[in-house]
């Protein structure tokens, strides 16, 4: 349960987990929604620093995006940075749709929380594993690195990783 392993060893590892498509589907709601809702749960307290506002949202989101563009793999780790940052942005933006819904702010994350847990066991369902991080807490980190990196591989990139991810965990099913 090494925190710091590179991104290749980390997704191998997540895959072994993660090859039936329909998993694989939910795990690309449920994990941005899962992340999102952290950040709404983070929100407060906030602090006003050079004019600008901080929240424990974006505190979490700096922290994770260093260990992401840690890991070896500059362009997995820039897009999970970004879709990450763009997850946190939108956090920001929940009040007052929360408000206007007639919701607490924590109602509403752990609403969202709540619906992406119920799709990421949805997903382990169909694949017949309990999910990765029961084995390895790390892969509370790797799922949004995973979902990331499902997106780009369909986009073409990160080919050399998806053979090695084949190769070790199988193709997807």
């Amino acid at each position: 349960m090494t925190l710091f392993r590179p991104a290749t060893t980390l997704m191998v590892q997540y895959a072994h987990y993660h090859r039936d498509r329909r998993n694989i589907a939910t795990h690309l709601l449920g994990i941005p929604l899962i992340f999102l809702s952290i950040g709404i749960l983070l929100l407060n307290p906030v602090w006003s620093v050079a004019g600008h506002t901080l929240t424990l949202a974006w505190a979490m989101w700096a922290l994770t995006s260093f260990w992401y563009l840690s890991r070896g793999n500059l362009l997995l780790g820039m897009a999970t940075s970004v879709v990450n940052g763009v997850l946190i942005a939108l956090a920001h933006e929940v009040p007052p749709l929360a408000q206007a819904l007639g919701l607490a702010v924590w109602q509403a994350g752990l609403g969202l929380f709540f619906i992406g847990w119920v799709l990421q066991f949805i997903g382990h369902y169909f694949e017949g594993r309990k999910p990765a991080f029961v084995d390895d807490l790390v892969g509370l980190l790797v799922g949004p690195m995973f979902v990331v990196g499902e997106v780009l591989m369909s986009a073409g990139l990160l080919q050399r990783m998806r053979m090695v991810i084949e190769r070790q965990a199988g193709v997807t099913r």
